[in-house]
């Protein structure tokens, strides 16, 4: 089993949409994924038509074992299943404050998965918390999209220095450009010059488009209901690149 995060120190910047996307075409390959949405926005399960159970709370990742068992749902989509997230998720640092391992409690909480999946999926809420210092030691791969401008440039090199600094495996990280629009002068400088100075930065770019964009109003990942988009055909090729990780 590789569990794989999506993740980023800022918001807005096409993680959850890759999760989706990713965790589909991960599926459709035949490989048994499942998706965890982290982020008390839910959004992940809104593409999916899927909502967390009344009972299903952020003790249910917390506690692990039948807990998760029971709040894993079945998508429309052979392969793919989804634990949803629900809005007390956001407590989720409080409740991990109080363990005595906090940083290595959801390694624990999905080793027991190894047998029913080939891919783990986190989609992660963003920000540096306990929360994401749990997802940095449970993945196997951090998957970082970065949109081509100064401020995201930023981020991920802030990213860069926290791992260092918590002497975590900078290894794991790969990071991706986003929401990139190569008409623009800055996304291009950036896009240029900004792998030549970090490693393992994957040539695959998903652009800012709108197809990506209808995946709200069309609850669905936009390589199905437009599987021919340059969208689409991004995060196919993004997909054929996580495969060789």
């Amino acid at each position: 089993m590789k569990i794989i995060a999506f993740y980023s120190m800022k918001g807005g910047v096409g993680k959850t949409a890759a999760a989706v996307n990713i965790a589909y075409l991960a599926a459709k390959s035949d490989q048994n994924t499942l998706l965890i949405d982290m982020d008390p926005q839910a959004s992940a399960g809104f593409y999916f038509r899927i909502k967390a159970a009344r009972k299903h709370t952020l003790k249910t990742i917390i506690k692990g074992g039948t807990k998760i068992d029971k709040n894993i749902k079945a998508t429309d989509f052979k392969g793919l299943d989804l634990l949803p997230a629900d809005m007390s998720y956001r407590n989720l640092d409080i409740l991990l404050d109080d363990l005595k391992k906090p940083q290595k409690q959801l390694k624990s909480v999905l080793s027991p998965l190894k047998k029913e999946y080939d891919y783990v999926i986190l989609d992660c809420p963003p920000n540096i918390t306990l929360v994401s210092e749990n997802v940095f030691r449970a993945a196997d791969v951090i998957l970082v999209p970065i949109i081509p401008t100064t401020l995201s440039q930023l981020t991920y090199e802030k990213l860069m220095a926290f791992f260092k600094e918590s002497n975590l495996r900078k290894s794991k990280i790969y990071a991706f450009f986003s929401m990139a629009e190569k008409r623009k002068s800055l996304h291009r400088e950036i896009m240029k010059s900004l792998p030549g100075k970090h490693k393992r930065f994957l040539k695959s770019t998903i652009p800012f488009n709108s197809e990506v964009e209808k995946m709200g109003p069309e609850q669905s990942p936009v390589c199905v209901f437009s599987p021919g988009s340059q969208a689409s055909l991004a995060f196919n090729a993004l997909w054929k690149e996580i495969q060789k990780i």
